[in-house]
């Protein structure tokens, strides 16, 4: 979809890009003359100058500069480009306050492989893994993930970042993530009714009591986060394709769901549920 992208270029709006595509500029490729669009000269060469620079960029796999110049409902446009560089991205923490808690868990997948690392035991190596990925996808995380990590662990995050919580409410999937993913049709399994509150339980519980199963509870729920962020993807793309001109061209299968390490432990959740007096909490 990228390819088929304008509005990424300066004075090229939702309708102007309409206008583009009505014309029979359908890609980058097709802008050459004669021209369809009644355009100025100036204007015309100013276009093919951008598409350039776009084109640049992009051979470059440089991802940051289309989500630079493209509204962040938009940046779904970029996925199939760079997915062989995208990193799905969830943590966990000890509260939702970036400036009094800290990081749990963090739970990474591209596509491939799940990492997870754990406050006390492997945490740096997050900083040397998450570098190998120009893209990152999130849900929120441009106010609660990555602000968290970066004052956190002390490390900037340039990546270029897609957050479904822009994306998925242009499509009318609001109330987090949890709620998106059942209004799609995404089931949790055991983890159904855990959340961030519980998971900060989870931790309490490892910490707290040794519990070894509440610490594998909880990395099983972060880790399905983080999965499932590659099929809200890939679902919020094909639903904004039906939205333009390529809608048949341009759909994208849905993943394959990898082998999660971890299982929830439902004695235990059940045991959290009973000494926080968890029903009464809602």
């Amino acid at each position: 979809m990228l390819k088929n992208t304008f509005h990424h270029l300066p004075g090229i709006g939702a309708h102007t890009e309409q206008q583009i595509w009505s014309a029979g500029i359908l890609a980058w490729d097709d802008f050459k003359e004669p021209y369809p669009l009644k355009w100025s000269p100036a204007r015309m060469a100013t276009f093919k100058g951008e598409l350039q620079v776009s084109a640049k960029h992009l051979q470059d796999n440089q991802p940051g500069y289309f989500t630079g110049h493209l509204p962040p409902s938009q940046h779904w446009r970029i996925f199939p480009e760079f997915r062989d560089t995208t990193a799905y991205l969830d943590i966990e923490t000890t509260g939702m306050d970036p400036y009094d808690q800290t990081i749990t868990t963090i739970a990474l997948y591209d596509g491939r492989t799940v990492f997870y690392y754990i406050a006390g035991q492997n945490m740096e190596e997050f900083k040397s893994d998450i570098i190998r990925y120009g893209l990152i996808v999130t849900y929120n995380g441009k106010c609660f993930d990555i602000p968290f990590i970066e004052r956190n662990l002390r490390i900037r995050l340039p990546h270029a970042h897609i957050d479904l919580r822009y994306v998925l409410a242009g499509l009318g999937f609001t109330g987090g993530l949890k709620r998106c993913e059942a209004m799609l049709g995404l089931a949790r399994g055991d983890l159904s009714g855990v959340d961030g509150f519980f998971a900060v339980l989870l931790w309490n519980e490892f910490r707290q009591y040794k519990n070894v199963k509440a610490l594998q509870t909880l990395l099983a729920y972060n880790i399905q986060d983080a999965v499932n962020l590659e099929t809200l993807m890939v679902m919020a793309y094909n639903l904004k394709i039906k939205e333009t001109p390529f809608a048949r061209s341009h759909q994208i299968d849905l993943p394959s769901i990898p082998s999660v390490p971890f299982h929830p432990d439902r004695p235990t959740i059940e045991q959290i549920k009973q000494r926080y007096n968890f029903e009464n909490i809602y």
